[in-house]
């Protein structure tokens, strides 16, 4: 409990110094302290790849199961973060998953604005399936920004006639880019990592013009029906949680098999914090048995 409050003030007081209003600066500070404080494991092996013309790497954990694959989206509010970023929290999940873990380095805005990030999305699942993986043997995934952009995935997928994924995993996904969920608020004072103002800041970074609420920007205003099992997670602070929260109704009803659990005391993306925090990797373990009873390890 007192290193969860310690590492929340340490959150609170960095979030003073950022200005959400350049995106690319902040992009360059977190690529460089990833650089600089995350290391990989001996028993992991990271290898950059071409995912049909979208950079990406395979984080890969020695003896999983090279034919289960999780296609992972990392979050950054579709304007900062990459593989680089989320190393930590991917090698982890490969070695809970047993799997090797496609991370693609999806364009980010205000460069590369709505729908540069979704393009990307579809361009790696696609090559999963050149490559040869069965649908059947793929799990997507992703926090944040990349657990909407799993969610629109799944949507789009749906609708052109793709083969489907067997399941997938959103980590406190950001579904709604109008903002209108009521956590927003009620979760304001709670949440030291974001805060309202700057989540619809990179709102506009990456629809700067249009409507935040169709599907392809906000996936909860999209349709649930025939999507894949469901893990939804997200932490009892954060400003997003109606985020996941009402995500999961509309799933539950649309009849998919979704599960949802809200994590006490826990913040946004919390599993990044597994060097940490023992809800951390209580929580990973959780992710990788949900894969285990969807993609069955061969034998």
């Amino acid at each position: 409990m007192l290193l969860n409050a310690l590492i929340k003030f340490i959150i609170r007081f960095r979030r003073r110094k950022i200005d959400y209003n350049r995106p690319i600066a902040i992009r360059k500070g977190t690529e460089k302290l990833a650089a600089k404080y995350l290391k990989t494991p001996q028993r992991c092996l990271v290898t950059p790849i071409d995912a049909d013309n979208v950079p990406a790497e395979w984080v890969e954990w020695q003896g999983a199961d090279a034919g289960r694959v999780v296609l992972y989206f990392h979050g950054g509010g579709y304007a900062i973060c990459s593989p680089r970023t989320h190393r930590e929290l991917t090698w982890r999940l490969a070695r809970a998953c047993r799997a090797r873990v496609l991370v693609p380095d999806y364009r980010l805005a205000p460069e590369n604005p709505h729908p540069a990030a979704v393009e990307d999305s579809l361009a790696s699942y696609r090559w999963l399936l050149k490559s040869g993986v069965k649908p059947g043997r793929i799990s997507v995934m992703g926090d944040s920004a990349g657990g909407g952009l799993t969610l629109v995935l799944l949507q789009q997928l749906r609708d052109a006639g793709l083969p489907l994924p067997a399941c997938a995993v959103c980590l406190s996904p950001w579904t709604d880019l109008t903002c209108s969920g009521s956590s927003m608020q009620t979760n304001r004072r709670k949440d030291p990592f974001l805060t309202p103002i700057a989540v619809e800041i990179f709102a506009r970074h990456y629809t700067p013009s249009g409507d935040l609420a169709l599907p392809s920007i906000s996936p909860l205003f999209g349709d649930f029906r025939k999507l894949p099992p469901l893990l939804i997670h997200a932490g009892a602070c954060e400003i997003l949680l109606d985020d996941a929260r009402r995500a999961m109704e509309k799933a539950m009803a649309a009849g998919v098999d979704a599960e949802f659990k809200i994590w006490p005391g826990m913040i946004h993306v919390f599993q990044a914090l597994a060097y940490f925090l023992k809800d951390s990797r209580r929580a990973i373990g959780e992710i990788g048995e949900f894969v285990e009873r969807h993609v069955p390890e061969l034998r």
